[in-house]
C-alpha cells in the first residue's frame, strides 16, 4: 500500500526551492516499522523516498513524508544492544569530562538520549546529566537504570523551558540531528539550553563519505536531512552558535563531531575546521551538480546485491542475513529481496526478536538460529559495525560460513 506523501518543496534549514534530485529511491515502508506478522510487514503502508539537495545552502534531505510524532513515539532501537556503541559512549564521555572539566557542578543534557547508554558514563563518573527522549518505550530504559529523562519531543520551547531550570555546561546531540524535521526550531532549543560558555557537542553520519561509499542504504524517511559541513555551518549561524572544531570518526561508515560555542564565546578555532573544509571543497560538496551523480550508485549497489543472490540460489548456497538494521530496510526494499531470497534475519536485540522486517517480510529470529541453519553467507545490513560482528560470530566459519558485505557492492570476506 503506498500512502500519498505530505511533500516537501522547500529546504528545511534555508527555505529555497528544492529542484535537484541526490537519489530517488522510489516508495518504501517506514525503516523501522517492524511488524507482527508477514502480512503485515508485506503489506506496510509506503512512502515517497525521494533525496534533494538544496542549491543554496548544500543540505541534502528528503521530504517528511510521515509527522515525526508517529515515527519516535515508540522506537525499535535500543544503543545498548551494540558493544560498538556502550564503548563509543565511554570514550566519549572521559573525553568529555577531562577535556572540559565536567564535575559534580556541571550540567550534561542529552536530547535524543535513547536508553541512557551514553549519560550512565557521565553519571559514573560523578556528573549530573539529564537526558530528554520521545520515545517512551525507550526512555523508560534509562530511567530504569536511574538516568532522570524527560519523555517529550525537543525543541525551541523544551529547550527555554529547561533553561529556566539550568543551562548545560555541554549539551549532547548525536545522531539526532539527521532525525529532525524542523531544523531551525530544534538547533534554537539547543542554543536555548545551552550555557553562555557551554559546549555544544553534534555528531552526524557525513553526507562525504555517504557520497563516496554509495552509502544510500543509511537514506530512510527518519532521517529527514545528511549533513555536510558547509550545511551545519549555515544552520549553525543562523541560531547564533559558531563551530570551533569538528573531528572525522568512523561511525556510520564516516561521521564528524561538531563542536560549537555561542558566538563570541571565545574558544579558538580549532585543526580540524580547516582540514574537513578541504576535504569537502576537494569533493566539490558546495557544488550542487556534485550530488547528481549518486543516483547510479544505487543502482550499482541493488544489481551486485541481486546478482549476488541469484548466483547462491544457482550453487544451492544459503543466505541469512545479520542485524535487523534500519539501513538494511532501505537496502532489502530498494532491492526488491524478501524472505524467498533470505529466509531469516538474526538480530541481539529482543525488542525485535519476533518481528518482521518491514516490506520485505522477513522474519527476525534470535542468533543461535544461525547455528541451527548453518547458513552458506551471513548477510551484515549494519555493516558499520561489522568488526563487532564478526567477532561475536566467529564461529560461523567452523561450517565454511562467510560473510557478507552488501556497500557499496558485495563483499565476500574470506
Amino acid at each position: 500500500m503506498t500512502a500519498p506523501a505530505r511533500g516537501r518543496t522547500e529546504c528545511r534549514s534555508c527555505g529555497a526551492t528544492l529542484t535537484r534530485t541526490v537519489v530517488d529511491l522510489g516508495t518504501t515502508p517506514l525503516a523501522n516499522s517492524y511488524a507482527t506478522t508477514a502480512e503485515a510487514a508485506t503489506n506496510a503502508p509506503r512512502y515517497p523516498l525521494h533525496a534533494r539537495v538544496c542549491d543554496r545552502c548544500l543540505l541534502v534531505q528528503v521530504e517528511d513524508a510521515v509527522p515525526a510524532d508517529e515515527i519516535f513515539s515508540e522506537y525499535a532501537y535500543f544503543s545498548s544492544y551494540s558493544e560498538t556503541w556502550l564503548e563509543h559512549g565511554r570514550r566519549y564521555a572521559d573525553w568529555a569530562v577531562d577535556a572540559l572539566h565536567l564535575g559534580p557542578q556541571s550540567l550534561v543534557v542529552e536530547v535524543a538520549s535513547n536508553d541512557g547508554y551514553l549519560l550512565r558514563h557521565f553519571r559514573d563518573r560523578g556528573v549530573p546529566v539529564l537526558g530528554v527522549e520521545p520515545a517512551a518505550n525507550v526512555a523508560q530504559a534509562a530511567i530504569d537504570c536511574g538516568i532522570e529523562t524527560r519523555v517529550c519531543f525537543f525543541g525551541d520551547e523544551v529547550g527555554r523551558e529547561l533553561a529556566l531550570e539550568r543551562r548545560a555546561d555541554l549539551v549532547v546531540a548525536n545522531n539526532v540531528l539527521a532525525h529532525v524535521p524542523d531544523l531551525n526550531d530544534f538547533v534554537a532549543g539547543l542554543a536555548s539550553v545551552l550555557a553562555p560558555s557551554g559546549v555544544l557537542s553534534v555528531e552526524v553520519p557525513h553526507v562525504l563519505r555517504l557520497i563516496q561509499n554509495a552509502q544510500f542504504d543509511t537514506i530512510y524517511h527518519e532521517h529527514f536531512s545528511y549533513f555536510s559541513l558547509l550545511s551545519v555551518d549555515h544552520v549553525f549561524r543562523r541560531h547564533g552558535l559558531e563551530l570551533f572544531e569538528v573531528v572525522e570518526l568512523p561511525t556510520h561508515g564516516g561521521s564528524l563531531r561538531l563542536l560549537a560555542q555561542h558566538r563570541g564565546a571565545g574558544r579558538p578555532q580549532g585543526t580540524g575546521l580547516p582540514a574537513v573544509r578541504g576535504l569537502e571543497e576537494y569533493a566539490e560538496l558546495d557544488d550542487p551538480s556534485t550530488y547528481e551523480g549518486f543516483a547510479i550508485k544505487a543502482v550499482m549497489c541493488r544489481q551486485s546485491l541481486l546478482d549476488f543472490l541469484a548466483q547462491a540460489r544457482v550453487e544451492d548456497r544459503r543466505v541469512a542475513a545479520y542485524g535487523a538494521a534500519a539501513k538494511g530496510n532501505t537496502l532489502l526494499n530498494y532491492s526488491g529481496v524478501t524472505a524467498a531470497d533470505v529466509p531469516f534475519v538474526v538480530d541481539r536485540s529482543p525488542h525485535k526478536q519476533g518481528l518482521f522486517m518491514p516490506g520485505s517480510a522477513i522474519p527476525i529470529v534470535t542468533p543461535d538460529h544461525l547455528d541451527e541453519v548453518e547458513p552458506d553467507y551471513v548477510l551484515v545490513l549494519p555493516w558499520n559495525i561489522l568488526d563487532e560482528i564478526m567477532d561475536q560470530m566467529a564461529h560461523i566459519r567452523s561450517w565454511g560460513g562467510q560473510f557478507v558485505t552488501p556497500v557499496p557492492v558485495v563483499q565476500v570476506i574470506a
